[in-house]
């Protein structure tokens, strides 16, 4: 038996240490309600009461579907200090995707929006009869389970009795074969991502953080390490440029995290030029690819405010950060890299026999220690093969310069990063060809200037079938009905033919090389 001697706090403890050290500070600002932290903790009480009246307790596996919402982050502190193994579910997604994750992930129970998710919980209770259906709000699906809440007094927040290696999330990817994995996040994962935010992010002394993506899903990788920093959440319904220079001009924001695709809204903007932001300490970006030209620009406007993550699911946010300083417009090359490994893990390049490559050489970026997941649900190959030789390895190809930057000039995976949305294109071409016009397709990125990468698809028709906007209209809609507007292709080409590989596979990289070549940052 361990002993309980050396036992680390784990993020129930933290959440519970920051929701009772700050009390009549605000803690979340959102469609102009207010809370502070003390009422944070009690609300948070009374979910957990809530919950447990409902036999959603430690273990359960309870899975959330909502748009920005103060309740989000009440749940979720709830669910944490309840011992739940929570899910997020992308608003954005298609009801097929949500009821693959739901079912793939065995998931007990359902907290949703109300407002906005009613029929899409029904769509799911039809599915999964036995899902209990908690709604954010009145619903004739399930329970109000803020009602439900009211009911109960509020009381002590305890942690359960978890340790580092207990299940915390199952946060869903994909990979080349298109199927969703879901990778297991322990409470270690978890825990060791916070450390590393504290350390080494630059959060600001007084932090506002401006929220611009989904709380329950992006942005909830932020919840802890703001909450210990006794920190407050302004939260965007929806993110508009509009709306963000408003937040950041009525409320003084110092902080915020973005997507490669919002900063270049935010600068297409009239009020790119004129909006206070003075304030503005620290800009949090990742996801997806940044284009150096418009970095710098940014850096040119508005100093310098930017700091670069890098991760995937499997290792969450903070393998490699580019710090301020680091985004010195003395060397312009360097805002390419994705910043230099942290201290915390251990990164590094190796070849295909697991060996690290010689100095200056191209590898593939692999990991270990705390940060990483325990392997894919249900999936013994795939997490095999994901950590063969006791590595992490990411699928991502890179090389390392004298100072220890690291560059990634590959992907040895075919996702499409699209705005911050990962996009599998299997998925993608498997609802393609089902058009009876499709003989065959091949869904890749190309850059694009808004997006970072664009969906594109290349199309070869069935014999009997012709290219028009009528076809690339039906095309593109099959898979916004199917898979969500965000994976549709942002364009289709048609050709006669495919290039194969000597083996007679469709040759993925050379197509893409098309459409990269002279790209700021490519991706082949």
């Amino acid at each position: 038996m361990t002993s309980p001697l050396h036992d680390q706090p784990l993020l129930p403890h933290l959440v519970i240490r920051s929701l009772t050290a700050h009390e009549d500070e605000p803690c979340i600002f959102l469609a102009g309600r207010v809370a502070t932290y003390a009422e944070i903790r009690r609300r948070t009480s009374q979910l957990i009461q809530a919950q447990r009246s409902r036999g959603v307790q430690r273990g359960t596996r309870l899975a959330v579907l909502s748009k920005n919402r103060p309740e989000v982050l009440t749940n979720l502190t709830a669910s944490l200090i309840n011992g739940c193994v929570v899910t997020p579910l992308h608003p954005l997604g298609s009801l097929h995707d949500h009821a693959y994750v739901i079912g793939d992930a065995e998931i007990d129970c359902l907290v949703f929006d109300a407002e906005h998710f009613t029929e899409r919980a029904r769509e799911l209770r039809e599915q999964y009869p036995g899902l209990t259906l908690l709604g954010f709000g009145p619903t004739d699906v399930g329970e109000d389970y803020l009602a439900l809440a009211d009911q109960f007094e509020p009381g002590p927040l305890e942690a359960p009795d978890v340790n580092p290696e207990d299940l915390c999330t199952i946060v869903y990817t994909g990979g080349t074969t298109g199927r969703p994995k879901g990778v297991l996040m322990t409470h270690r994962v978890w825990a060791a991502m916070t450390w590393i935010q504290m350390a080494e992010w630059e959060f600001p002394e007084e932090l506002r953080i401006a929220v611009a993506t989904p709380l329950s899903h992006a942005a909830m990788s932020l919840v802890a390490p703001v909450l210990l920093s006794g920190g407050a959440f302004y939260v965007m319904e929806t993110f508009t440029p509009d709306g963000f220079y408003d937040l950041v001009e009525e409320h003084r924001i110092t902080c915020t995290l973005v997507v490669p695709v919002m900063l270049y809204a935010l600068q297409g903007h009239p009020r790119y030029a004129s909006a206070d932001m003075s304030s503005m300490r620290t800009i949090f970006y990742g996801a997806s690819p940044m284009s150096p030209a418009k970095l710098i620009q940014a850096i040119e406007h508005w100093g310098p405010i930017f700091f670069q993550f890098y991760g995937q699911t499997e290792a969450p946010m903070v393998l490699t950060h580019l710090k301020k300083t680091e985004h010195d417009l003395s060397h312009p090359e360097r805002l390419s890299s994705c910043g230099r490994p942290v201290p915390w893990m251990h990164v590094a390049l190796l070849d295909s026999q697991n060996r690290p490559v010689g100095p200056g050489q191209s590898g593939e970026i692999c990991a270990r220690g705390p940060l990483v997941m325990n392997g894919y649900k249900d999936l013994p190959a795939e997490t095999a093969e994901a950590l063969s030789g006791d590595w992490l390895h990411t699928g991502d190809v890179g090389r390392l310069d004298d100072e220890g930057y690291l560059y990634i000039v590959d992907r040895t995976k075919d996702m499409v990063i699209t705005g911050g949305f990962n996009v599998f294109p299997r998925e993608v071409e498997d609802v393609l060809t089902a058009h009876p016009a499709v003989g065959m397709v091949m869904v890749i990125g190309v850059p694009d200037p808004k997006w970072g990468e664009a969906v594109k698809a290349v199309v070869v028709l069935q014999p009997g079938h012709a290219p028009s906007d009528t076809l690339t209209g039906e095309l593109q809609q099959l898979v916004k009905d199917a898979k969500g507007a965000q994976q549709a292709p942002k364009s289709i080409d048609y050709v006669d033919a495919l290039p194969l590989t000597p083996v007679g596979k469709p040759d993925k990289k050379a197509v893409r090389a098309r459409y990269w070549r002279g790209s700021d940052r490519a991706v082949s």
